[in-house]
């Protein structure tokens, strides 16, 4: 009898120990859904931030490949409001500009999600 409200209690303590940690991770905000871009969208993001002069140029060495991960020292910038009220998904999404390419980054793991190109 014992055993079993041993038991019972250590199943117990562990319940409660789990719950905040579950709790913490409510509040980070993760793509739910991939990335899906027509054709106007793309175009769309190209011309806002294609060309434009970023603050601190990514590193030379940048894969642009959909599926590679980017270096952590990257920095990443907001997608335009004009696509992100369009797709409200592209909102989680963040982006760099490289080799002429627009780079469209997940920013939990830092994984190439898209590659636009001219």
């Amino acid at each position: 009898m014992a055993l079993k409200q041993t038991v019972g209690a250590l199943v117990l303590m562990l319940a409660i120990g789990l719950a905040p940690a579950a709790a913490q991770t409510g509040g980070i905000t993760e793509p739910s859904t991939a990335l899906q871009l027509n054709a106007h969208q793309r175009a769309q993001i190209y011309e806002a931030v294609g060309k434009s002069k970023l603050r601190t140029p990514p590193p030379p060495d940048i894969p642009v490949t959909v599926g590679a991960q980017i270096p952590p020292v990257t920095e990443l910038y907001a997608l335009p409001e004009s696509v992100t009220a369009e797709v409200p998904s592209a909102k989680f999404y963040r982006y760099t500009v490289a080799q002429n390419r627009v780079i469209i980054v997940d920013p939990t793991n830092l994984k190439v999600v898209d590659v636009i190109r001219p």
